[in-house]
């Protein structure tokens, strides 16, 4: 038995020499053959299905260079309808819905029988539930014409289902936004195109002296495109800033306004073509042109009041205060506590720094666009009178 160990021992070295040498010939020899056969195309060998999938990938980026325009284009059986809005090409029209709504739907039964009825306006509010009988006292200013929105920005939703109407209106919660925030995030245009008119109010109005449908009446009266109810100064906590903001007893509404030492051009903002951001009230069309306007980094809005004459020609005849409905600014702070202080400043000074760097950011933004576009046309800018 030990010689027969020794025996085995000493053949596996020569066994696996042998192996090796035959291994380096034979693949020697392979190569050759292979170098010598003529190039066959992998789609035309008859592989399994897994490799299969290696043809695939390759006739897929063959064709890569050509657009997917150019293909629908050339092949009559596909569809592509460049008209359409963009995504939706390969939709056939009658199927593309552009446009949304925020009508409450039910569950049940046929869609086309959902809704008794269709508000024709939106009123949105940004609220704090401290604010709550402010906000229940404003709602009941508006008929059921109106979709009601809530814009939360202190997260909480639940405990308005006290009040009854809260149960059919819309909550949105998002802590510590406001409502240019929110405006740019859910009031797209398409969404909110079923109504007439759009109301974006704060949660620190007034409105012992208010009604929506007259106020519409009163809009439609005067063609105004964009408007705000009239602040009345003697009964408002917080100073009125604007006197074309302020009411007036002798009008109905008003266009233009005295404002000493700002008024270098009568027809600009703010002695005309101006309302203030706390209220304003956008028609459908002029609320699509001033939503492209709001920068999505901007969130308080400021600086967009004096521009928003840009949306509606002309400015100094469709903007407009109404008087004969008049509502109170009660100045509350509540979102400016929403803050955080900083460097030893309190939460509502350095929200304060931060309107005031918005309305500088953007009224930069807004000029160098302007002189971007009337430069691309071949317009001197300096000759023009498009920026205050």
């Amino acid at each position: 038995m030990v010689t027969a160990a020794r025996s085995f021992t000493i053949r596996k070295p020569n066994e696996s020499m042998k192996l090796i040498v035959l291994l380096f010939v034979g693949g020697f020899f392979g190569l050759i053959i292979g170098l010598s056969l003529p190039t066959l195309s992998i789609t035309k060998l008859n592989l399994p299905y897994g490799l299969l999938h290696l043809s695939c990938i390759e006739d897929k980026y063959k064709g890569s260079s050509t657009s997917s325009q150019d293909q629908f284009l050339n092949d009559t059986t596909k569809i592509w309808v460049p008209t359409n809005p963009r995504g939706a090409e390969r939709l056939p029209p009658g199927i593309v819905k552009a446009e949304s709504d925020l009508f409450l739907r039910r569950l049940w039964g046929i869609p086309s029988e959902d809704l008794n009825y269709k508000p024709k306006y939106l009123v949105t509010f940004t609220v704090g539930y401290e604010q709550k009988k402010n906000i229940d006292a404003a709602v009941k200013k508006f008929s059921k014409n109106f979709t009601i929105l809530l814009f939360h920005y202190d997260g909480r939703t639940t405990e308005w289902d006290e009040f009854e109407w809260s149960k059919q209106a819309i909550h949105v919660s998002v802590h510590k936004q406001t409502k240019w925030w929110y405006a740019k995030r859910f009031l797209h245009p398409d969404i909110v195109a079923p109504y007439d008119y759009i109301f974006m109010w704060d949660e620190d109005l007034g409105v012992e002296n208010f009604n929506a449908e007259e106020y519409l009446k009163l809009v439609r009266k005067h063609g105004l495109e964009i408007s705000q109810p009239a602040l009345e100064p003697s009964k408002s906590t917080k100073a009125v800033c604007w006197n074309m903001t302020r009411r007036r007893d002798d009008s109905e509404i008003h266009k233009k306004a005295e404002e000493p030492g700002k008024c270098k051009y009568p027809l600009l903002p703010p002695c005309a073509a101006f309302v203030e951001i706390m209220a304003p009230v956008f028609s459908r069309n002029a609320w699509r042109c001033v939503w492209h306007m709001i920068q999505s980094e901007f969130v308080h809005g400021w600086g967009l009041d004096f521009a928003f004459r840009r949306c509606v020609e002309p400015a100094h005849e469709k903007i407009g205060v109404v008087d004969a409905q008049w509502i109170v600014h009660q100045g509350i702070p509540s979102l400016g506590d929403q803050g955080e202080a900083q460097t030893g400043k309190p939460a509502w000074r350095a929200v304060k720094e931060r309107c005031g760097m918005e309305w500088r950011m953007f009224q930069g933004r807004l000029t160098n666009a302007e002189k971007g576009y009337y430069k691309s046309m071949g317009i001197d800018f300096s000759n023009l009178l498009v920026h205050n």
